[in-house]
């Protein structure tokens, strides 16, 4: 379900794996970036009119309400299905995507679900 040479998942790969302890693995034909609970998916899906239409080349993130509703509107934004009612969003990638803005999302959901040891030790990484 995914392509393993594309560029854009070895971006998003190469930033999520810099977390602390973060590896992965594949769920659901999808790689999927965790520590002890997953923080980020590549690639996703939504449900139109009863068929699921995939976003293969797509970055799915939880995120804080406010942050998740201001993104909302956003056109390469997306509700995945199955995890939009717990918070999650995805965006869709391009070869013009603002890498800094995916690593501002990819930090905000690792912060939502690595636990306080995990983020102390980014925070002390970053200072």
């Amino acid at each position: 379900m995914f392509d393993e040479a594309n560029p854009l998942l070895h971006r998003v790969r190469e930033i999520a794996l810099a977390f602390p302890d973060a590896a992965e693995k594949i769920s659901h034909g999808h790689p999927a970036f965790f520590t002890t609970k997953v923080f980020a998916y590549y690639g996703g899906s939504i449900k139109v009119d009863g068929e699921y239409v995939r976003h293969d080349d797509s970055l799915v993130v939880l995120l804080e309400p406010d942050e998740r509703d201001a993104m909302a509107g956003d056109p390469r934004c997306y509700r995945p299905a199955y995890l939009a009612p717990s918070g999650w969003l995805g965006i869709q990638l391009t070869a013009g995507t603002d890498w800094a803005e995916i690593t501002e999302l990819l930090d905000a959901s690792y912060r939502l679900t690595a636990g306080p040891r995990r983020v102390a030790r980014l925070d002390a990484r970053e200072a």
